[in-house]
């Protein structure tokens, strides 16, 4: 378990689950995967969502694809149990501890690889593939060289860099199919995420 894993884990990652409940981000996440969808040749049946916390994610998806299956990995106990409440399937587990023989139409993260520790990138972007039949979507804060910012107080906690360009470069079964960034400043606002979505060939 990383320093990353541990602090999402733990006290802080119970106190997230409150700043992410609310019906204008149920909103954003609506506007944000119908722009994406629309995007994919053929509608995914089946997702695997990296970091679900309590399915605000999965609550969308199923809005717009309502007999999706959708599978959650989620460190935190709390946010955990809110997911399996939902409606999702899951495991509580760390990311960097995951591993699964299943694979899925639609594998992706949304602002969850810019909490990881950067030495975990490479093997996550690899279970991303080898998990996905089809896509895989990253979802993050973009920065051109990698940089640590501080989070809420704390140090090491939060890192831009280009995830989409690191996984494309890591990754040669697959390209990119489409590209998009959601602005704070939207109609329907989210929080200045680049978004890469990519197709097995």
């Amino acid at each position: 378990m990383t320093e990353q894993a541990n602090f999402w884990k733990g006290e802080f990652g119970d106190d997230y689950i409150g700043r992410n409940n609310s019906s204008s981000l149920m909103a954003s996440s609506l506007f944000l995967f119908g722009q994406i969808l629309s995007k994919c040749p053929k509608m995914p049946a089946s997702f695997l969502e990296l970091g679900a916390n309590i399915g605000m994610n999965f609550r969308a998806l199923s809005l717009l694809s309502p007999d999706c299956d959708f599978y959650g990995v989620e460190v935190n106990q709390q946010a955990f149990d809110q997911l399996i409440q939902a409606g999702a399937r899951g495991e509580n587990s760390s990311i960097e501890s995951f591993a699964t023989d299943e694979r899925f139409d639609f594998v992706f993260t949304k602002g969850v690889l810019i909490h990881l520790n950067p030495e975990s990138l490479d093997e996550t972007y690899k279970k991303m593939a080898e998990a996905s039949s089809q896509y895989v979507l990253i979802c993050e804060y973009f920065s051109p060289s990698p940089v640590a910012i501080e989070y809420r107080g704390h140090g090491e906690r939060l890192f831009k860099r280009d995830f989409g360009g690191e996984f494309l470069a890591n990754n040669e079964d697959f390209r990119q199919i489409s590209d998009g960034f959601a602005s704070s400043r939207s109609t329907f606002p989210a929080d200045n995420l680049t978004w890469s979505l990519f197709e097995r060939v």
